[in-house]
């Protein structure tokens, strides 16, 4: 099923995601939504707190990326088919020489803006079996895990922003939390709440 993806200005994008157990309620259908959701949107990845969720869950599939002809075959062959879900993440070390490159987001549709994080990640995580694995990803893969990670850690890429940035942008966001948006996929906005 697919889930409406959380707009910017919701509270639960802010939000310290808690860490689940592998008797988590439906944790299977949850993820098979989850996964469904992400295509559904032409999305990259997507976080658990996207689907209004403050779990720490966040998934994503680089095979976009491969196609990118600017990439070198190495690094083509290491994002095609790169599929993975994370469960109780933790970042243990960002290393590496700090890049910049355009990041969107699904809760923040029509915005895209060059953010600088660093080269390499090491990452320790449970899998949908709860195996637990500590992986390095670098170039854009650890980019990708950079980017879903802060979801779980209530940080959005437009918080990484220079403040000139962010005043450039501010527009946009307020309008994109009241529902003013194009985004050709099922979004949920703040301002659909009850009692607003």
């Amino acid at each position: 099923m697919i889930l409406p993806i959380i707009a910017y200005g919701d509270p639960v994008l802010k939000k310290k995601a808690k860490n689940i157990t592998k008797d988590y309620p439906k944790l299977d259908e949850l993820l098979a939504n989850m996964m469904e959701t992400m295509y559904g949107a032409h999305g990259v990845g997507l976080a658990a707190p996207q689907i209004g969720l403050p779990i720490r869950i966040f998934m994503f599939d680089t095979t976009p990326f491969a196609e990118d002809e600017e990439l070198t075959p190495e690094e083509q062959k290491e994002l095609d088919g790169l599929k993975k879900i994370m469960i109780n993440a933790t970042i243990l070390e960002e290393t590496g020489e700090e890049w910049a490159f355009t990041e969107g987001c699904l809760s923040i549709p029509d915005i895209r803006e060059d953010v600088f994080r660093k080269d390499t990640v090491k990452i320790n995580y449970v899998d949908e079996n709860f195996e637990e694995h500590t992986e390095v990803y670098t170039g854009l893969a650890a980019r990708v895990i950079q980017h879903e990670y802060d979801h779980i850690e209530g940080i959005l890429f437009t918080d990484k922003l220079s403040s000139l940035k962010k005043r450039l942008i501010k527009g946009k966001l307020s309008n994109i939390s009241k529902g003013k948006t194009n985004a050709d996929y099922r979004m949920r906005f703040p301002a659909m709440k009850k009692g607003r």
